[in-house]
């Protein structure tokens, strides 16, 4: 937890941006990368794209119909170089770290987005489906089910891993994590300076302390307001219903019993 905290503001020089799902992201995939660095490793596979082009995130599951659904992951993946794409280039590329993305490989993403939205689409509780084997319908559920493997096969991937639920990177490090910097946030930003926010940051007024906190950091570095227009922020969709905080937590279904898995 301190070491997140010390390196914050590396990650936000490094990142240039102050979007609080970016940065809660990046810090532990830049200390990850420092560690992976010091191995002598100089290139690794990342998984960024998987949720944007499948629907994978959580909220998702709020999406009215499949045309919202399809729309929800053009405007992502169109938008994946102000957040995911960013955390991961600058994150890595910061200690020479060299990154690649298999699931944006062209040919992997004609396929991918030409797939029928509905079956993307999943739900929870007991509007649940499942499939002929018994798999849960889940997020991501056309990639699960491709590594998929019956009784008699040697699995790709342990069951208990194929059909976990979704964490979010930076839930996925440990809780802890996100609810320490919110608690150092609340420690460090007053209450009298979170009540003048919107006097010091008219545009893209910081919503929490643990945003203030990131913002004020940011602007220590980059100083100018074309700088800050810069930024992109990256949130779920309030018109679909879902909470502001861009943890999958904060999602109402993140808590959801899966089925067990098959025997």
């Amino acid at each position: 937890m301190q070491e997140g905290l010390d390196a914050l503001p590396e990650v936000i020089f490094h990142l240039e941006t102050y979007d609080v799902t970016t940065v809660r992201a990046s810090t532990p995939m830049y200390l990850l990368s420092r560690k992976i660095k010091a191995m002598g490793v100089k290139m690794v596979l990342s998984g960024e794209g998987s949720d944007e082009i499948l629907g994978g995130y959580l909220y998702f599951h709020a999406a009215p119909d499949r045309t919202s659904f399809h729309q929800e992951t053009l405007r992502r993946v169109k938008n994946l170089h102000t957040a995911d794409c960013l955390r991961a280039n600058k994150s890595t590329m910061a200690w020479g770290l060299e990154a690649r993305v298999p699931f944006l490989d062209k040919a992997f993403l004609e396929v991918a987005m030409n797939i029928d939205p509905a079956s993307k689409m999943f739900a929870k509780g007991a509007q649940q489906e499942v499939d002929e084997a018994g798999n849960p319908k889940m997020e991501k559920y056309v990639l699960r089910k491709a590594f998929d493997y019956s009784p008699d096969e040697k699995p790709y991937l342990p069951r208990s891993i194929l059909w976990r639920q979704k964490e979010q990177f930076s839930d996925g490090v440990g809780y802890s994590w996100i609810d320490g910097i919110k608690s150092h946030s609340a420690a460090v930003v007053s209450d009298e300076a979170f009540a003048k926010r919107k006097e010091r940051w008219p545009n893209e007024t910081p919503d929490t302390k643990e945003a203030y906190f990131i913002r004020d950091i940011f602007d220590d570095f980059f100083p100018s307001p074309s700088a800050a227009a810069t930024a992109v922020r990256w949130i779920p969709r309030g018109d679909w219903g879902c909470a502001a905080d861009p943890s999958g937590r904060s999602v109402s279904i993140h808590n959801a019993a899966y089925k067990a898995e098959t025997t």
